[in-house]
């Protein structure tokens, strides 16, 4: 089933696209990640031009947000004063990041900033990942790991202008998570992701806001950001492939819903190991694609 993508001006077979989608949906609802991080790049070892995937991809996500929004919210599990902040931040973020993507276009080398940056993204979260699911099969099924105190990072003290966050238990500076939503927006916008995967640690580890609320105000950023990122695409790069988006968004919302009855019924540790891999996996594959020679060193095509 051959389907025309006009943005990315090439054919494609739909089916894939969509079991794609869906197998990044499975992904999200197993390992409780937006699959964004992963999408990008398996649409571009299928040949989608680097530029369309990450814009197309952030579209995707947007949707795949929605209903993860509704469900925390139920629960009371969004900060949302902390939201709006990073949703601030990313919105300047995605500014940033769109100059800096016509910057790279107009320079011939955003395609290879993007896989650059995959590269070393994926390759640091997977060791991280891999690292801590190995110490936890060795530590043995018994074993219980000990809490850490929460608080924030020493350099959040340093910052000015203290609000109270009360949802998260935090009095800090809006600085703060204003900076890591900026820096999340500018990810957005030239890789396509989600941010969540690179949202959720910093407030954690850095902001040290409650878990409870941690994954629900990601969602909530997640949600306006690829959003506000889906707009900047469209009215300064124009690379959203509506069709594309489509697609991908019909595979993972099924996907979502088979993932999440897999999840239940795993060991964590195991979950956490084969997404380790598969991270790794697809970050060696993009190194590799950076280092081997194409078969066509250029190639001359009409406008």
């Amino acid at each position: 089933m051959d389907v025309y993508l006009p943005i990315a001006n090439l054919a494609v077979n739909g089916l894939v696209i969509v079991l794609l989608g869906a197998g990044t949906g499975i992904l999200s609802g197993i390992f409780g990640v937006g699959g964004g991080f992963l999408t990008t790049p398996l649409l571009i070892f299928y040949g989608i031009p680097p530029t369309v995937a990450a814009a197309s991809a952030a579209s995707q996500v947007t949707g795949a947000s929605v209903s993860g929004v509704f469900a925390h919210a139920r629960h009371n599990g969004v900060d949302y004063q902390m939201g709006l902040v990073t949703v601030v931040g990313g919105t300047l973020g995605a500014l940033i990041g769109a100059a800096l993507f016509n910057l790279l276009e107009s320079l011939g080398q955003i395609d290879t900033v993007i896989s650059i940056l995959y590269v070393v993204l994926l390759g640091s979260i997977g060791s991280l990942m891999l690292r801590e699911s190995v110490q936890a099969l060795r530590a043995g099924p018994g074993s219980q790991p000990r809490a850490a105190k929460r608080r924030h990072h020493p350099l959040i003290a340093a910052l000015p202008l203290r609000w109270r966050f009360y949802r998260s238990g935090l009095y800090i500076s809006p600085f703060a998570p204003l900076i890591i939503g900026t820096g999340v927006g500018i990810l957005t916008m030239l890789m396509g992701v989600g941010g969540g995967f690179i949202l959720v640690p910093a407030m954690l580890y850095i902001l040290g806001m409650s878990a409870k609320v941690v994954v629900g105000t990601s969602l909530f950023n997640i949600l306006f950001v690829t959003m506000m990122v889906t707009m900047v695409h469209s009215l300064t790069t124009k690379a959203v492939d509506i069709v594309l988006a489509g697609l991908l968004l019909l595979g993972s919302v099924t996907g979502a819903q088979i993932g999440t009855r897999i999840g239940v019924s795993v060991k964590p540790e195991y979950l956490r190991l084969a997404l380790a891999a598969i991270v790794l996996t697809v970050a060696l594959r993009m190194a590799f694609g950076l280092g081997v020679q194409p078969d066509e060193i250029y190639s001359v095509v009409p406008l």
